[in-house]
């Protein structure tokens, strides 16, 4: 573009920088130290729209759902002092999830800084352990510049948060505006390592050789855009793959090379066969400690490949055998002719075989349920036949998500959103929104348990606002079930502090006059999700499960993958 200088404020340059950027929204509340910068976003709303959220951690969460289904940077915006630290808790739950997103925060004037003014606080310090970067801006003339250096780094390479903090003076200050050049590199900053031959050859060799072969895929196959050629390389090596939480919808959950979920509530043959397998392929994926259980006994036998954009994760948990850094459609575009076509059918049918025991013993029970209750997972089966398996579908945190990830069905990638690394009770309904908004032409579901549904249930506010059509499950059990399950199983049913006693659920959604409804009984489940999906406005659906239903399989803490329980 071409430089031509105006004479503009730090606030308006901070909305024409986003608009150069091509962001199309942002998500905040505004406040004093931020005000000249909601002022511009005033002035120029024909070209950017601000969806005002009801708390600041709703802002952030929301900006971390459009990321996520959009695979665009999300955009928050909060004032000073408890504006900020509101938005902390996303942002630490986007680094730890790999979310692109740029945080701005209004910041008191740079002459008070460190007097402890009204609503300052350092929101740099604050925020240096969970972001990517950070820079604090205290003259007009360093806005385009921060900005543009933000957005790069929040989306190249491994994806993250990035907080930009702007004094109010800053804002306030005319300076000369040369225009937006966006940033294409920062020095000693590489956001990909080059894939080097000599790595992939080596991987590629025992990849070959290997005759119990087994890939663990993470959410490194989605942020790299590589799901094709991932299918392309899990097809022509014949190799069953399971996902981590994040790595669902990566691939087709009926692929039939998906052998399904590794981990604490994965699913029985991956986590059996962990401790079988020859070679264990990791792509995109970090070894997190509810993947691999007791890092001692974890796949000991196997020679360990490892495909990794980020190379404090090389040998951070797991040591390998190869490893092969860089950006994950890079590295299979380069492995798959070096690959040998191949079936590993014996191999494979040694999962489908540990299925037939899963099924029995846990997934009949859930899916087709002979007690009076209902069961979480056939409301997951309900939501499967009413969009087709091809809704994106946003868990909260604890029995509820672990049941949405294991009975969820998915036809497309960025279809599963939900807090993996962080565990964050209270995303759901915030990031459902913000999924909505990056991918309006797909129904979205919220799936939410009745403890988390009540930490950011104002959001619905927002709702009411913006008019957004979202569905919202509310499986009430009427306790924190994740917590009471711990309980049950290890603290001999002392159920401390976990039960709940809830408000009317379905008042409170006609309150923001979304449409609700209350199940109780299986005769009318389908009728009722049928209903809420075909609803072209919100929808707020409460379905009563039983109360002490518990998520198996499971790896109790501290377990090796291979202890495994079924019940």
């Amino acid at each position: 573009m071409s430089l031509q200088t105006e004479k503009i404020t730090g606030a308006e340059a901070v909305v024409k920088c986003l608009i150069a950027e091509g962001a199309e929204l942002a998500y905040g509340y505004p406040g004093g130290a931020i005000m000249p910068i909601y002022d511009e976003l005033y002035k120029y709303q024909d070209q950017f729209h601000h969806v005002l959220t009801r708390h600041e951690q709703g802002a952030v969460h929301a900006a971390q759902g459009f990321a996520r289904t959009s695979g665009k940077v999300g955009v928050a915006m909060a004032t000073s002092g408890p504006g900020a630290t509101n938005l902390i808790t996303g942002i630490a739950d986007a680094q730890i999830d790999s979310t692109p997103l740029v945080c701005i925060t209004g910041q008191v004037a740079s002459h008070l800084l460190g007097t402890d003014a009204f609503q300052e606080t350092d929101v740099i310090s604050i925020s240096s352990p969970v972001t990517k970067w950070n820079y604090q801006v205290t003259k007009a003339e360093e806005i385009p510049a921060a900005i543009a250096k933000a957005f790069y780094i929040a989306k190249s390479g491994r994806p993250g948060p990035v907080v930009i903090d702007i004094t109010k003076d800053a804002q306030q200050s005319v300076f000369d505006y040369k225009g937006y050049e966006k940033c294409t590199g920062v020095r000693s900053y590489i956001p990909a390592p080059s894939t080097k031959i000599e790595a992939v050859e080596k991987a590629a060799e025992l990849i070959n050789k290997a005759k119990k072969p087994m890939i663990v895929f993470g959410q490194g196959v989605i942020l790299g855009n590589a799901e094709a050629e991932f299918k392309a390389f899990i097809e022509k090596a014949g190799i069953p793959s399971a996902w981590t939480v994040l790595g669902l919808s990566a691939l087709p959950t009926n692929h039939p090379l998906n052998v399904g979920m590794v981990g604490m509530h994965g699913h029985y043959g991956p986590n059996k066969l962990t401790n079988e397998c020859d070679v264990l392929i990791a792509i995109g994926m970090r070894f997190d400690d509810r993947v691999t259980g007791n890092l001692n006994t974890y796949a000991k036998q196997a020679k360990i490949v490892h495909f990794e954009i980020d190379p404090a994760e090389i040998d951070k948990n797991v040591k390998t055998d190869a490893a092969v850094l860089g950006d994950a459609k890079e590295i299979l575009t380069k492995i798959l002719p070096l690959i040998d076509e191949k079936s590993h059918n014996e191999w494979l049918q040694e999962f489908r075989n540990y299925d037939k025991i899963e099924y029995e013993k846990v997934i009949k029970a859930q899916l087709n349920p002979t007690k009076e209750g209902l069961t979480m997972g056939e409301v997951l089966q309900g939501i499967n036949r009413a969009t087709k398996d091809d809704a994106v579908i946003v868990s909260d945190v604890g029995q509820h998500q672990m049941m949405t990830v294991r009975y969820a069905n998915f036809t497309h990638t960025r279809s599963n959103v939900t807090s993996g690394g962080l565990g964050t009770m209270g995303f759901a309904l915030p990031a459902a929104i913000g999924a909505k908004m990056g991918a309006m032409d797909r129904h979205v579901v919220a799936v939410i348990g009745d403890g988390g549904y009540q930490m950011t249930c104002q959001e619905l506010g927002t709702i009411l606002q913006t008019k957004v059509p979202v569905k919202i499950v509310v499986l009430n059990n009427e306790f924190l079930g994740m917590v009471r399950q711990w309980q049950q199983l290890f603290f001999d049913k002392r159920y401390a502090s976990t039960e709940m006693i809830n408000p009317d659920f379905i008042k409170l959604a006609e309150a923001y006059d979304i449409k609700a409804k209350k199940v109780t009984s299986r005769a009318d489940l389908q009728g009722a999700i049928d209903e809420m999906i075909a609803h072209k406005d919100a929808y707020f659906l409460e379905v009563c499960v039983e109360k002490e239903d518990n998520v198996f399989p499971m790896v109790p803490t501290g377990a090796s993958v291979s202890d495994v329980r079924l019940e």
